[in-house]
């Protein structure tokens, strides 16, 4: 099975603090390290480590940082024979501050404004080949769209991240096979005054809404809201959980598990995730993640 990403790559700026500061607010910082991420190129290495066989579809710049990101996709054994270089532009960034076992986030696009429509259709026939496609928020809206419209006209099984948070169109959400927000993206979604139950009954077996250090949920076909809670862990950061999660369900669900299956093989490796610092670093291999399984 082969799954393709569409998607962001970013260098993270990870900021070590006492703890996260307050607006206006200078707090003391410990620690700093630059680290490959993105949370299309975070998948597509959880996907990988998983053992999944990954095609990258993104942009980089033509600087230093464009480099180290392609180097380190291609050591992870993914393809990146499709991202493309852009000329005279910086690669994307993300500056992340840790603190108290949580983050705060700021994204500097970059390079992945140009993953565009026009890049897509250039590779489009290397595209369709893909069994799921994989998306998130990253990249301009227009061009997820555009990939949805194209699998869902020739049967191609779609992920969707709506990360970071935005309003999605209703024929988006009929059109992508999994939909994956987390608890507030859920709410910008669907609405503060839905709950999640009926978020997740008008959508069984595609919507799944995670819930942190508490799990994932979703409505089977019977439309019982089934929770899958998650492992106990001593969390060390945080950063790149999320993007764990959807990589580890990704692979499982394109192996033909169920969603119960494929969803408490994605809560093990999230958790797993946590145990070390960084994003793409704490991301485990199959033999961690089966080792929990088993038990």
């Amino acid at each position: 099975m082969k799954i393709s990403v569409v998607g962001s790559i970013n260098i993270d700026m990870d900021i070590v603090a006492e703890r996260i500061p307050l607006k206006g607010e200078t707090v003391k910082g410990s620690d700093i390290k630059y680290i490959p991420g993105g949370k299309g190129a975070n998948q597509a290495v959880s996907m990988a480590r998983l053992g999944a066989d990954v095609d990258f579809y993104g942009c980089v710049g033509d600087d230093a940082y464009g480099k180290i990101l392609l180097e380190n996709l291609k050591n992870e054994n993914i393809n990146i024979d499709n991202i493309k270089i852009i000329e005279n532009e910086n690669s994307g960034m993300a500056i992340i501050t840790i603190g108290e076992n949580d983050n705060t986030i700021v994204v500097i696009p970059g390079a992945n404004n140009y993953v565009s429509k026009k890049y897509v259709k250039e590779k489009e026939l290397e595209l369709l080949k893909s069994d799921l496609v994989v998306l998130q928020n990253e990249i301009p809206m227009e061009t997820i769209k555009y990939v949805i419209d194209l699998c869902y006209d020739n049967n191609i099984a779609v992920l969707l991240n709506p990360a970071p948070a935005f309003k999605v169109e209703k024929e988006i959400l009929d059109k992508v096979t999994y939909l994956t927000p987390n608890e507030h993206e859920a709410k910008l979604i669907f609405g503060e005054k839905t709950s999640i139950d009926e978020m997740l009954r008008l959508y069984p077996n595609k919507l799944i809404i995670t819930l942190g250090s508490r799990g994932a949920v979703f409505a089977n076909e019977k439309l019982e809201i089934i929770n899958l809670p998650a492992r106990k862990t001593k969390v060390v950061d945080t950063t790149g959980a999320g993007d764990t999660f959807n990589g580890a369900f990704a692979v499982r669900i394109s192996q033909g598990y169920n969603m119960e299956e494929a969803l408490s093989f994605a809560n093990i490796a999230a958790s797993l995730s946590t145990e070390k610092f960084g994003a793409q670093t704490g991301m485990p291999v199959m033999d961690e993640v089966l080792k929990f399984v088993e038990k």
